[in-house]
């Protein structure tokens, strides 16, 4: 069996058990109040985190001004509870209205 096989095959049995371990011990483990607020609060940071990689950075630099400009046209456009369509066409607009002027 080749290290890639073996590789595979171990991180498919590490993804069924972690999947595993929610339901198994689902009214075993109670947690806190304040855990479950930490929990809820590292969730967010780590998706806006993931966030700002996305629209800030291309290929180990700055991506220019055209994409963050589109992501925060689309965080306006969500919180003013626009359909998703509408959110994402106007993101790729400002977007591309921004790289068409030479702003990318």
């Amino acid at each position: 069996m080749s290290a890639a096989v073996a590789m595979i095959l171990a991180l498919a049995v590490g993804t069924y058990a972690f999947r595993l371990v929610g339901p198994v011990l689902h009214g075993r483990v109670v947690l806190s109040p304040r855990v479950q607020e930490l929990l809820s609060a590292g969730a967010v940071v780590l998706l806006v985190a993931l966030l700002a990689t996305g629209a800030l950075t291309e290929g180990g630099g700055f991506a220019g001004w055209a994409r963050p400009a589109g992501v925060l046209v689309a965080g306006v456009l969500a919180w003013w509870r626009a359909p998703f369509p509408v959110v994402v066409l106007g993101a790729a607009v400002v977007t591309a209205v921004l790289r068409a002027t030479g702003l990318a």
